[in-house]
């Protein structure tokens, strides 16, 4: 297949790359958030360059702190239309948002890694805090945006102070105090595929010290894909959340905030399309089904036999307390939260059934606990310290079970030529008949039968503690030094309860092969001792048996010699052309005789950073930092055991039939990164430089194999990157941004990918190069004070090839793999805009547009679930616009 996408001009991407390089100021700036005081607020209002961050854990202007992190304020949020985290990447090009298999599974990556979407038993690299909540899993992280003040993306590893699972970075996002004047917005806004989107805000007093907000909204539209098999559409939204606050603050020592949130998605999601067929897809056409055009991916044309279902439910409570103990302040956050998600997906995405059921329930309960102190020593140290308790379950069953399709399509596969005859089951019929004569079965009837299938069954308990420091030493005026540590303890445990009734699964195609090879070989050499020309009967060879003992002992003996070297060879043995139908074999499960299904970790991570102030405009610095991640497990019909704990596995006697090895779990990853930075700020412009070089040792990369994940420790991964943001104001009504990410990453080594040896090989689905340019022109245009406001962003990523490899070409050899995969390449010209009329008095009438250019691409692909050889993908969404009006009060 070639490459198949639409996009801009190269013309106008030249032009656009050529104004970055107009942009490029010397300085960069590096920061994270707190809190800001009053001054600083004032400070604030009166330059509207200076942005006040709290990634740190302490409130810092943007320019002064010396961490890579991007800010997206609450106007870009407005303007650019960003309803949720999947759309924020357009304006960071260090971050990829990706959508899978569900509403709830997101994957997110900075600087290229990420990982976690899909598999509950796995933790994001990327670790996502609301309001200085840890959000622990995709599920609870997925949600409209609502009441933000802004988002912070710190980009590389954060361990130091964010303890668990910040390896390779961190997205913060901080939503507005309640305030004690009243106020608030209200929005409406309509686009096409019939989207509304409503959002209320509306914040006061309560008395003079308690203050309250309440916002809420909804977000519905249609789908955009069309399946051919329901005629419904696909990729719909429909979503709604309700979150209130409540404050105390005396003006004094206290101040007290509890957040509380629910959310509820509803929707069906997510459309998958067909990229290549294969001898499968005949098989589906001889049935009569119907399946997506490879040769037009972009048709928004799915098929499935019935609706995916995703209902998810989010809910939780927090609370801050903030004491001012005079030098010191002292912060505790503590949190509770629950996420539900129950999916069920035709996940063969034909509409012939196949998969006739692959529902999963999974319930997550967090709690967490922050304590913290921070404040000054003196006039030149400054002192952070603080302690992190994490405890979480999860719960998740599963049921993967054919359709009542699958058993022709088996026959199919099996004996091709029969299509002709129209649908029957003759060669499955046969087959059973041979195989139940082999071994004394009866299995006529049971294989593929409808209903049968893979129950699952998983827990998960994790509980980690976090110690951590850091201390800033101003050595002397401008230079400053930071030392930090974090001392992380994470222990995990699993229980498993797998059960597959699938009988054809759980033969052994080897063992009756044996068999087979041994009959039909005896009855071979029988007839010709006998002289007949043809294989002798049973009753003939009971017969020479009991005439020639001696003889028909020398004969066995060499028959049976000769299926024992041949059993595995695909030329003697034809029933392993059938291995490839055994999709849910049976299960090994956890804990047992030898896997006891536990893990504890602990780790130090450290931060080195010296930063200079060059001037009052020019900062630098330049920093080393590690991060860590704890081993995950991976709840998934592919968790199989370790090469290493296989023999005593089989020594224990415990080993079911047709037992693989592969990843049960995967042990830490570990991070390093040597960063220099600049940052500068001055009255017309502002610009952030990086340079950086990042490895990670241990990456827990997980694959999708088809009916579930491939979880493996690389070995190690280094990338070196260049990372710049900047704007530029010419006049007070003109701001020009302009941001780009270089990215060099290459596995260093990693031999026991699922797709064989990786190391030299350079990482795919990660561009070199991502870049965004924005303009905002926010014009007053009579005495009232009326204005109007211009906003447009465009986002580029260079072409870059999606995966590495397919695991489902794997048998053909790793170059086979590789080559599958290389065709699939991904470019990205996305185009938005807005234009506004804002009224005085608070109204404001808007105008927008997402990817205006209608851009077009591949996000994803995977093996074709129960296909071989067949190619699936995700397409990325396609142009969107609409008009909203809003009022502030």
């Amino acid at each position: 297949m070639n490459f198949i996408r639409t996009g801009h001009k190269t013309a106008v991407r030249t032009a656009l790359l050529a104004g970055a390089a107009a942009l490029a100021l010397p300085g960069a700036a590096i920061a994270q958030d707190a809190d800001a005081d009053e001054d600083v607020a004032a400070e604030e209002e009166a330059d509207s360059n200076v942005i006040i961050v709290t990634a740190t854990k302490r409130e810092q202007t943007l320019q002064e702190i010396p961490v890579a992190v991007s800010v997206t304020t609450a106007e870009t949020i407005e303007r650019a239309q960003i309803r949720d985290l999947g759309d924020l990447q357009t304006q960071v090009p260090s971050l990829r948002v990706n959508q899978l298999q569900s509403s709830a599974n997101t994957n997110f990556l900075i600087r290229g890694f990420g990982n976690g979407a899909n598999n509950a038993g796995i933790e994001p690299s990327v670790g996502v805090f609301v309001d200085g909540v840890y959000r622990s899993r995709t599920a609870s992280q997925i949600t409209d945006l609502p009441d933000v003040q802004r988002i912070e993306v710190l980009r590389g590893p954060q361990s130091t102070l964010f303890g668990k699972n910040a390896s390779a970075g961190v997205i913060s996002i901080v939503t507005r105090e309640p305030q004690f004047d009243f106020g608030g917005a209200v929005e409406l806004s309509y686009g096409n595929y019939n989207a509304i989107v409503g959002k209320g805000y509306v914040t006061g007093p309560l008395s003079d010290n308690f203050a309250f907000s309440l916002a809420g909204g909804i977000n519905k539209r249609d789908g955009y894909l069309t399946d051919i098999g329901t005629g419904n559409d696909v990729n719909n939204r429909d979503r709604w959340f309700g979150r209130g606050q409540l404050l105390f603050d005396n003006a004094d020592a206290l101040k007290v905030r509890i957040i509380a949130d629910y959310d509820k998605i509803d929707e069906n999601c997510c459309g998958v399309i067909n990229l290549q067929q294969s001898a499968a897809t005949q098989a589906i056409f001889a049935l009569g089904g119907q399946l997506s055009d490879a040769n037009d991916p972009f048709a928004d044309i799915v098929s499935v036999n019935f609706d995916s279902s995703n209902d998810i439910e989010n809910k939780g409570i927090s609370g801050q307390i903030d004491y001012d103990l005079g030098a010191f302040t002292l912060t505790s956050i503590t949190a509770y939260r629950e996420s539900d998600l129950a999916t069920d997906q035709d996940s063969d995405f034909t509409t012939t059934d196949l998969i006739g059921r692959n529902f999963a329930d999974t319930g997550l309960e967090t709690f967490t606990q922050e304590l913290r102190v921070s404040g000054e020593i003196g006039d030149r140290l400054g002192v952070l310290l603080g302690a992190f308790y994490f405890n979480e379950s999860i719960e998740q069953t599963n049921q993967l079970f054919y359709g009542q399709d699958f058993r022709e399509y088996a026959n199919l596969l099996i004996a091709p030529q029969l299509a002709a005859l129209g649908p029957n089951d003759l060669a499955i019929l046969d087959l059973e008949a041979t195989i139940g004569a082999l071994t004394g079965r009866n299995l006529i009837g049971q294989f593929f039968a409808p209903g049968t299938g893979l129950t699952e069954a998983y827990t998960l308990d994790n509980e980690a503690l976090s110690l951590f420091g850091q201390f800033d030493f101003e050595i002397t005026d401008g230079l400053t030094l930071t030392l930090g540590a974090n001392w992380t303890k994470d222990d995990k445990e699993i229980t498993t309860n797998v059960i597959s009734n699938d009988v054809f699964s759980g033969l052994d195609l080897v063992g009756v092969g044996n068999t087979a090879i041994f009959a039909q070989g005896l009855a071979t050499q029988v007839g010709s001792l006998l002289m007949l020309g043809r294989p002798a009967t049973q009753a003939e060879i009971g017969a020479f048996a009991a005439g020639n003992p001696a003889a028909f002992a020398q004969v066995s003996a060499g028959v049976q010699a000769f299926a024992d070297a041949n059993d595995t060879n695909p030329a003697v043995n034809p029933l392993l052309a059938l291995q490839p139908l055994q999709f849910l074999p049976p299960f090994l499960n956890v804990p047992n005789a030898v896997e006891d299904g536990t893990t504890g970790d602990d780790d130090w991570s450290w931060t080195a950073r010296l930063a200079y102030d060059v001037s009052p405009s020019l900062n630098m610095y330049v920093s080393y930092a590690t991060g860590f991640k704890a081993s995950s497990f991976n709840l998934s019909r592919d968790s199989r055991p370790l090469q290493s704990d296989l023999p005593a596995i089989i020594a224990a006697g415990i080993n079911p039939v047709n037992l693989s090895t592969g990843s049960r779990f995967a042990g830490p990853e570990e991070t390093e990164v040597i960063e220099l930075g600049f940052k500068g700020n001055w009255d017309y412009a502002s610009a952030n430089l990086t340079f950086f070089n990042q490895k990670i040792d241990g990456f827990q990369s997980n694959i999708f194999t088809g009916t579930g994940f491939a979880l493996a420790n690389a070995g190690l991964q280094e990338t070196f990157g260049v990372e710049f943001d900047g704007n530029v104001r010419p006049t007070d009504d003109l701001t020009f941004t302009v941001a780009f990410t270089y990215l060099d990453p290459e596995y260093v080594s990693f031999t026991n990918s699922s797709i064989g040896d990786l190391s030299g090989r350079t990482v795919a689905g990660i561009s070199q190069l991502s870049a965004s340019f924005g303009m905002l022109y926010d014009k007053e245009v009579n005495d009232a004070g009326d204005r109007i406001i211009f906003a447009t962003n465009y986002y580029y990523e260079a072409p870059v090839q999606v995966a590495d490899g397919l695991p489902g070409f794997v048998s053909g050899g790793q170059e086979a793999a590789f080559a599958a995969a290389r065709p699939f390449r991904r470019e990205v010209d996305e185009l938005s805009a807005s234009l506004t009329y804002a009224f005085d008095m608070g109204l404001e009438l808007s105008i927008w547009g997402r990817n205006l250019l209608d851009d077009r691409y591949i996000t994803t692909i995977f093996d074709s679930v129960a296909q071989s050889r067949s190619i699936s993908g995700y397409p990325n969404q396609p142009r969107t616009y609409g008009a909203a009006v809003k009022y502030k009060f």
